[in-house]
């Protein structure tokens, strides 16, 4: 594990970027996971005895890296899920997708139904029982021509499971790297990054915009010499 790259931190939370493949919070993999890497940093950091509180107040799916806030006290905790709840708290990401989109811009909306035992979701139907509506907006950055691969921002209006992974890949342009809905590259590391987070402080009701992009390397050389922010 490289080093923990904390983007901010004050009393109240702090923020942070996750690398690709590390989960969120601990899973039956045993693998180390967020919440005990920032934990143990803050011990360390601050010579603290027992156990070190922190709040999980959304996830990224294990292969995505990118920006994530962790809550410091309770009171910050509860304030931020209230802003996950009310989507005052809010999250743009970057992906690298197969092919040329027709169009600069646009919206998806579909419904996507889950399956627990494969841990994967796909687009149905309006009516099936247990689909949730998912929307996103997207904008393409970017085309390279030369190896027809696209970067997109996008920006979630709702929080479905692999939703953008299932909607892109639903309009034919999958992400690169995606080992589950992808057609390119597969078995490499997803071209998916939060790379925005806005927030309202918990304490001091400031508006913040925290942001944080890959590593030039991999697919996404593409960001080379292109202003995403």
């Amino acid at each position: 594990m490289n080093e923990l790259k904390v983007i901010y931190e004050d009393n109240h939370i702090i923020v942070v970027e996750k690398p690709p493949n590390i989960p969120s919070q601990s899973d039956k993999t045993g693998d180390i996971d967020m919440l005990t890497i920032i934990k143990q940093f803050l011990k360390e950091k601050y010579n603290k005895p027992g156990n070190v509180y922190l709040g999980l107040v959304h996830r990224l799916d294990r292969p995505v890296g990118g920006v994530m806030i962790f809550a410091k006290t309770s009171k910050a905790a509860s304030r931020l899920s209230e802003q996950v709840r009310n989507k005052t708290l809010k999250k743009e990401y970057i992906a690298i997708v197969d092919g040329k989109l027709k169009e600069k811009k646009g919206t998806l909306e579909n419904y996507l139904l889950k399956n627990e035992k494969t841990n994967t979701s796909k687009i149905v139907q309006e009516k099936v029982k247990n689909s949730k509506y998912a929307k996103l907006d997207y904008e393409v950055i970017k085309y390279q021509k030369d190896i027809d691969l696209s970067l997109l921002k996008i920006f979630l209006h709702t929080g479905r499971h692999h939703q953008i992974r299932v909607q892109l890949s639903g309009i034919g342009h999958s992400i690169c790297g995606d080992q589950k809905y992808g057609t390119r590259g597969r078995g490499k590391q997803i071209s998916l990054w939060a790379y925005k987070l806005g927030i309202e402080h918990p304490v001091t009701k400031e508006t913040m915009i925290f942001t944080d992009i890959p590593e030039k390397i991999g697919p996404w050389v593409v960001l080379k010499d292109t202003n995403i922010m």
